[in-house]
C-alpha cells in the first residue's frame, strides 16, 4: 500500500498525573467512520496509524468500501508461545545466532524485539488418574522426560532479552493471558523517551489465542515461523479482513451452558464460511453474556476459521479486570483511554455497520454436543445416540451392530486376560473410553466447572461413580480453579466420581491422554469402536488419542454425565445414567445444578483475592522446576547427542544469496491426498509409538522405550519430526499402488520398486535433488498452528503444495519455509488430474510477482503427452513476497540481520 495520508499528530493524555502520547481516532477517521466501524477494527485502525501511518488512505477506503481488498503490516505489542511452538522456536533462534555468527554478522544482536512470554502447559500426559497422587505423579514423568527441554528453556531465559516463562504445571497460555497478561490498554517508551499509551494487542502461536478477544484485546494465532519473525520485531502482515457481526438477543435459558453457545456459533459459521475474516458480537442480548461465556466462545474462533472472535470491551469486561485483581492504576488508564478513543461499548452506542450480520437469539440455544469428528458436527444433546450410530454405520457397514466381546472372541491375535473383569466381556461400540474435563475452552469458565462439581456431589450422595472402562481426568487451566475447587469442597466430589486432579494443562485436548485403561486397549486393537468425551475444542479422528477415532465435545457436567453412563449410545435425556445405592434408576435431570446453585456458589468462591494470590506466584513454578538449572551463553551448546535438541538442518548453510528463482523444473508429485488433511495428519502431536520409524530411531540412540515421549515434545529434534510426518494412519497417499490402510503415507521412492514410508521414499529423491509437489483437496492444513507440519514438508524437499483451499496458519507456514501453496482453478480437483506419480512438473511463476493473485502455469509432462493449467499464488503483503523470495523467513531473518550488522 503506497497510498499517502496526512500526517497525525499524537496528543497527550494525562492519567493519575502521567502524561501519555497517543494516536486519537478522531484525528483518523470522521464521527460518521468511526460510529459506523467494527471495535476490531478500530483497534487495527489505531495500530497501522501509529505503526504504518502510509497504509492509512487505503485502510479509511476499504472501510468505506471504495476499495475491496488491501493488505496492512500489524505490529503487536507482545507474543505468546507455548512449549510445542516455542521449543522451536528457541532452537531456530540458537539456530540463527550461529548461522549469523558463520557468515560474519553480530549475533548478540539477535533477541526479542518484543515482550515474549512462554507458557509451558503442553508436555504433561495423563498417565496417573484416578487416584489421590495423580497430579503430583504426572508431573514428576513430566519432568522425568522433559528435563532437559526445560534446562533449554531456562538457557533461553537466562540467555535472550525481553523472553519470560511461564513455568509447567502453573496453567493453560490462553486462561494465563486471560487471568493474568493480558491488560487491555498498553503503556511503553519509544527511543526518544515518550511514554505512549495505546490498545493491548498480541498474537501467539495457537491456534486458539483469539479467546483473549473476550476481554476486548485484538489477537488471534499465527505459525510458529510468523510468531519468531514478529519476535525478531518483523510485522505480521494481514490482508483486510470482512468483519462478520453476530447480533445478540435474549439471554440463555436455565441450564444452558457456554460451550452450548459456542457449539451453535460453530455450526452456524462454519456453514457460511468465514475463514479469514473477523467475527464481531453486537445487539441487546451481549449485555447479559458474561466474561466467562465470552471466553469460551471466542476460543473456538478457529473451528470454524476466523481469524477473529471478537467481544468489545464493556462493563462486564472491567467488572473482569476487578475479579481478576488487575492494579487499580491500570484499570484508570483502561477506563480513560478505551473512553477518550471511542473503545468502551455502552448499551445506548449505535450498533456497527458489518459486511454480513447474523443474528443469535440467546435463548433459543439448546444443551448440545459436537461430534463424532469435527467441532461444528453440532447435535441436539439428545440427537447424540443417533449422530453416532449413523457414522459408525457409515465406516463399518454390516459390522457396525456387531458386539465387541464376538471380535475379541474369534481373534487370533488378541485375547482378553484371564482374570478379565466382566464388563470387559460385554463392551460394545460407543463405550465411552475416555472423559476428560480439559482445555482452556472450558476450564476457564466457573460457572461451568462449578455446575460439573456439583452435578459430581449430586452423583457422589446417590453412590455414582465412572463407569470401569472410563479413563477420566480433570485438568484446570490454571491454579486459580484448583483454589476454587479445593475450597468449596466440590474436588473432594469430583475425586469420589472419578475425576481426580490429573494436572494443570492441556492434556487430553491435545492428545496428552496417555494410554487407555489396558482392558479396553486390547478391545480397540480387536476392533472395538471407543468413543472420547471433553470439554476440549477439537474432536478430530485421532487427536484425543491414535486408538480412538469418535470423540464428542460438550460441557464439563456433560462429560461427568457420560463418564457415569458409559456409552454414547445411550440417549442421557431420557436413560438413566446409573442406579443409586438403593437400585434406584438416577437420571440426568436428577444430579443436574440449577443456575441459582452455580451462581451462588461462584460469587461465595471466586474471589479477587484468589486470583491476586496466585499471580504472586504466576513465574515461580514448582520444586522441580526451581532446582533446574542453565547458564545463559550467546550461543547455545549442541549436543550430537541428544534426542531431543539438534541445531535445526534448515540453519545449517544458510547462502548469502537467496534463490535466483521461484519456478520449480522436473519435479516429480510424491503424493496425492484427500480433503480435510489436517497438521494433526501431517506432524503428530501423540505418543511415539516404538515400532515407528521415529520410536525406532529413538530406541537405537539410547532411549528408553518407556521414555519416548509425545511427537510435540520432540519438535526440536528434526530426525524424530521427519521420521513422524505423514505418519498418522487416517492420511493415505491415493497414487496408485501406494495405498497402505491404516499406516499413513507411503511412496514409491526415487528408484522404483515397493512402496516405503513417506520419510524413506523422499530420502531418494533428495539424495537426486529432484523437487516434490503434494497434490490435496480443500482445507488443507486445517487444525493446530504447528510449524513442524511446514518445516517437514520442506525438509523432504517439497517445494510446492497445489491444494483446492488452505487453512490460513497453514499457508504462512507453508511460505514462511520457502514453499509454494498453490491453489487449483475452481474447474479442476485433484481427483480430475488422473496422476499416476510418473509425470514430470514445471511450475513457471510470472516474470514479475505481485502482491495479490498470481497466475502460475502448471505444465504435466506425462506419456501420453504434455498438458497445462494456471494454479493460483494468493501473496498477501510484501513481506510474504520478501519470505518467498528468500526461501523462507528464517534465511530472510539472517540476510537481513547481516545487512543491519555487517
Amino acid at each position: 500500500m503506497a497510498s499517502s495520508f496526512p500526517q497525525v499528530v499524537p496528543r497527550r493524555l494525562e492519567v493519575d498525573g502521567s502524561v501519555y502520547h497517543y494516536i486519537d481516532l478522531a484525528d483518523v477517521a470522521s464521527p460518521d467512520q468511526l460510529r459506523r466501524m467494527p471495535y476490531s477494527m478500530r483497534i487495527l485502525l489505531e495500530n497501522v496509524a501509529r505503526r504504518s501511518p502510509l497504509a492509512l488512505a487505503d485502510f479509511i477506503a476499504f472501510i468505506d468500501g471504495r476499495t475491496r481488498s488491501g493488505e496492512v503490516s500489524y505490529y503487536p505489542n507482545r507474543l505468546m508461545f507455548h512449549d510445542t511452538t516455542c521449543l522451536p522456536a528457541l532452537a531456530d533462534f540458537a539456530g540463527l545466532r550461529d548461522a549469523v555468527s558463520e557468515l560474519g554478522g553480530d549475533a548478540r544482536a539477535l533477541n526479542p524485539a518484543i515482550p515474549a512470554v512462554l507458557a509451558i502447559d503442553h508436555s504433561v500426559i495423563v498417565e496417573h488418574f484416578d487416584q489421590p497422587d495423580a497430579f503430583d505423579e504426572n508431573l514428576r514423568l513430566d519432568f522425568h522426560r522433559n528435563g532437559e527441554r526445560y534446562r533449554f528453556i531456562k538457557w533461553a531465559e537466562r540467555s535472550l532479552d525481553n523472553f519470560n516463562v511461564v513455568p509447567p504445571g502453573t496453567g493453560i497460555i490462553h486462561q494465563i493471558n486471560m487471568e493474568s497478561l493480558a491488560t487491555v490498554v498498553w503503556t511503553d517508551k519509544d527511543e526518544a523517551g515518550r511514554h505512549w499509551i495505546h490498545p493491548d494487542n498480541m498474537v501467539a502461536t495457537d491456534s486458539h489465542t483469539p479467546m483473549v478477544n473476550a476481554l476486548g484485546v485484538l489477537a488471534w494465532g499465527v505459525g510458529g515461523l510468523e510468531g519468531q519473525a514478529a519476535m525478531l520485531g518483523e510485522p505480521v502482515t494481514l490482508t483486510l479482513p470482512e468483519v462478520v457481526g453476530i447480533r445478540l438477543t435474549e439471554r440463555l435459558a436455565p441450564g444452558v451452558t457456554a460451550m452450548d453457545l459456542a457449539l451453535h456459533v460453530a455450526e452456524l459459521l462454519r456453514g457460511i464460511g468465514v475463514v479469514g475474516k473477523f467475527v464481531e458480537f453486537c445487539g441487546p442480548g451481549l449485555s447479559q453474556l458474561g466474561w466467562a461465556a465470552r471466553g469460551t466462545v471466542a476460543n473456538m474462533a478457529p473451528e470454524y476459521g476466523a481469524t477473529v472472535m471478537f467481544f468489545p470491551f464493556d462493563d462486564i469486561t472491567m467488572d473482569y479486570l476487578t475479579l481478576t485483581g488487575r492494579d487499580p492504576a491500570l484499570q484508570t488508564r483502561v477506563k480513560t483511554y478505551l473512553e477518550q478513543q471511542r473503545l468502551w461499548r455502552h448499551d445506548a452506542d449505535p450498533e456497527p455497520r458489518f459486511d454480513t450480520c447474523l443474528h443469535i437469539d440467546l435463548s433459543c440455544i439448546e444443551p448440545s454436543a459436537a461430534g463424532p469428528h469435527q467441532p461444528h458436527e453440532r447435535q441436539a444433546l439428545g440427537d447424540v445416540p443417533t449422530s453416532y450410530a449413523r457414522t459408525l454405520e457409515a465406516t463399518t457397514g454390516d459390522n457396525g451392530g456387531k458386539k465387541a466381546s464376538t471380535v475379541v472372541a474369534t481373534s487370533r491375535t488378541c485375547e482378553l486376560a484371564d482374570d478379565a473383569p466382566d464388563w470387559a466381556q460385554a463392551l460394545d461400540h460407543g463405550a465411552v473410553v475416555i472423559a476428560a474435563i480439559t482445555s482452556c475452552t472450558n476450564t476457564a469458565n466457573p460457572a461451568e466447572m462449578i455446575q460439573a462439581g456439583l452435578l459430581a456431589r449430586r452423583a457422589n450422595e446417590l453412590g455414582l461413580r465412572r463407569r470401569p472402562w472410563v479413563k477420566t481426568s480433570l485438568s484446570p487451566g490454571s491454579r486459580v480453579v484448583g483454589d476454587y475447587l479445593e475450597a468449596s469442597g466440590l474436588q473432594r466430589d469430583f475425586d469420589a466420581v472419578g475425576f481426580a486432579l490429573a494436572g494443570f494443562g492441556c492434556m487430553t485436548c491435545i492428545g496428552n491422554s496417555g494410554g487407555l485403561i489396558p482392558e479396553v486397549d486390547r478391545l480397540v486393537a480387536n476392533g472395538l469402536d471407543g468413543v472420547a468425551v471433553l470439554s476440549g475444542n477439537r474432536n478430530f479422528q485421532g487427536r484425543v488419542n491414535p486408538k480412538v477415532s469418535s470423540g464428542y465435545l460438550m460441557s464439563p457436567a456433560l462429560v461427568v454425565a457420560y463418564a457415569l453412563c458409559g456409552n454414547v449410545t445411550r440417549d442421557i435425556t431420557r436413560e438413566p445414567l446409573g442406579l443409586d445405592k438403593d437400585g434406584k434408576a438416577v437420571y440426568l435431570q436428577d444430579i443436574m445444578p440449577d443456575d441459582t446453585q452455580v451462581n451462588a456458589m461462584v460469587d461465595r468462591f471466586v474471589t479477587p483475592e484468589g486470583f491476586t494470590e496466585r499471580n504472586t506466584t504466576l513465574w515461580q513454578g514448582t520444586e522441580e522446576w526451581r532446582r533446574l538449572n542453565a547458564d545463559g551463553s550467546l550461543h547455545f551448546p549442541w549436543d550430537q547427542a541428544s534426542t531431543y535438541l539438534r541445531r535445526p538442518r534448515y540453519l545449517e548453510a544458510v547462502a548469502q544469496d537467496p534463490w535466483p528463482s521461484l519456478s520449480i523444473e522436473n519435479a516429480r508429485v510424491i503424493m496425492v491426498l484427500g480433503d480435510n488433511v489436517t497438521t494433526d495428519h501431517i506432524s503428530p502431536a501423540g505418543a511415539i509409538p516404538a515400532n515407528s520409524l521415529a520410536g525406532r530411531y529413538l530406541i537405537e540412540h539410547g532411549q528408553n522405550p518407556k521414555d519416548l515421549n509425545q511427537y510435540s515434545t520432540r519438535r526440536s529434534n528434526h530426525e524424530v519430526m521427519l521420521r513422524g510426518a505423514f505418519t498418522n494412519a487416517r492420511v493415505d497417499n491415493r497414487l496408485p499402488g501406494t495405498a497402505t490402510e491404516g499406516k499413513g503415507v507411503w511412496a514409491r521412492p526415487w528408484h522404483g520398486g515397493a512402496p516405503r514410508p513417506l520419510f524413506e521414499a523422499t530420502q531418494s529423491y533428495l539424495d537426486e535433488q529432484v523437487p516434490l509437489v503434494v497434490i490435496a483437496g480443500s482445507n488443507y492444513g486445517a487444525g493446530s498452528s504447528r510449524d513442524w507440519a511446514a518445516k517437514a514438508q520442506a525438509l523432504m524437499g517439497i517445494r510446492a503444495v497445489i491444494a483446492k483451499s488452505f487453512e490460513r496458519i497453514h499457508r504462512s507456514n507453508l511460505i514462511g519455509m520457502g514453499v509454494l501453496p498453490l491453489r487449483l482453478p475452481e474447474c479442476l480437483s485433484a481427483a480430475a488430474l488422473e496422476l499416476t506419480g510418473e509425470e514430470h512438473l514445471d511450475i513457471t511463476m510470472p516474470d514479475r510477482l505481485m502482491v495479490g493473485d498470481n497466475d502460475v502455469h502448471l505444465s504435466i509432462d506425462r506419456v501420453s503427452g504434455q498438458e497445462s493449467h494456471i494454479v493460483g499464488l494468493k501473496i498477501d503483503s510484501q513481506q510474504e513476497m520478501n519470505y518467498l523470495l528468500h526461501g523462507g523467513i528464517l534465511p530472510y531473518v539472517v540476510r537481513k540481520n547481516l545487512a543491519r550488522t555487517a
